[in-house]
């Protein structure tokens, strides 16, 4: 017998028209994104880091060059406010891990120890010269700690903002709610732009990218990796190292005034004690 027959008229209808809408909002979703593609351009370059490219921003000039390292599910656009308010006093880079707003994914599934290795590589092939402020937050921290003992003599300083650790809550951790994983799917079906998902506060970018499913499928494996990657190295490791560290709590994300303004204070204090030790000016 035909299937119809065995499914009610209106269990029928209510199919075609769940078909019809996610096939209306998959259209919508990509029109939009195929837009914001064009309105939204890296700004910086991309640089081959072994096999893909990652994108990396760096304005202004002056020394030591201070590293930005995104929280998570957060790209080189997060630190818009940050970066603005730090170019005057020195050069800042910022940049997109793999997979994240303009880089490339490369092979493989999400390692958190190879963010520390590809940033290097990043910065060597951007002709960026040590030594560096490397700063993150949230989940940033974490790498921003790790990249400091792999490299202990290219680093003038650490600042950690929001470091994730024991007995320490996290604003970045539930970035794309508890359901991350559905958050991809969201997106590919307009839903995630129709509910108005990303905050209105943000910066146009970021919010183009927190409504597209390849940042948020790449953002969601690096949640599922978030211990891994916070106990990659711990403070008293990076205590031992010796490096400046500067720790400091956020009121707000990054790309909100306030959180932007503590996190400006922060890397400014690790600027001041970064020259006091006569680190080498870079070259530009």
């Amino acid at each position: 017998m035909p299937f119809s027959l065995y499914v009610p008229r209106p269990l029928r209808a209510g199919l075609a028209i769940v078909v019809l809408l996610a096939l209306a909002g998959a259209t919508y979703q990509g029109v939009t994104t195929s837009l914001e593609r064009r309105r939204y351009p890296h700004p910086g370059r991309l640089v081959d880091v072994g096999g893909h490219q990652l994108h990396i921003n760096c304005t202004g000039r002056g020394s030591p060059i201070v590293v930005l390292e995104a929280p998570a599910s957060g790209l080189s656009a997060s630190w818009a406010r940050v970066q603005a308010a730090l170019d005057p006093a020195t050069r800042v880079c910022s940049y997109d891990r793999a997979g994240l707003g303009w880089s490339e994914q490369g092979d493989g599934p999400f390692d958190p120890e190879r963010v520390p290795l590809e940033l290097q590589a990043l910065l060597a092939g951007a002709g960026e010269k040590p030594p560096f402020v490397i700063a993150g937050a949230g989940m940033g921290a974490a790498f921003a700690r790790t990249f400091a003992l792999r490299v202990p003599t290219a680093v003038a300083a650490v600042v950690l903002l929001d470091a994730p650790g024991a007995g320490r809550a996290s604003r970045d951790r539930d970035s794309l709610g508890r359901m991350p994983g559905a958050m991809p799917w969201l997106a590919r079906v307009g839903l995630l732009r129709a509910m108005g998902g990303s905050r209105r506060s943000m910066e146009p970018a970021v919010r183009s990218f927190m409504n597209r499913p390849d940042h948020l499928t790449r953002a969601a494996l690096e949640l599922a990796r978030w211990d891994d990657a916070a106990q990659m190295t711990d403070d008293a490791a990076l205590a031992a190292a010796r490096p400046p560290v500067v720790s400091a709590a956020l009121p707000a994300s990054i790309g909100d005034e306030a959180g932007a303004d503590a996190a400006v204070a922060a890397i400014r204090q690790a600027l001041v004690r970064a020259r006091r030790t006569g680190v080498t000016p870079a070259r530009h």
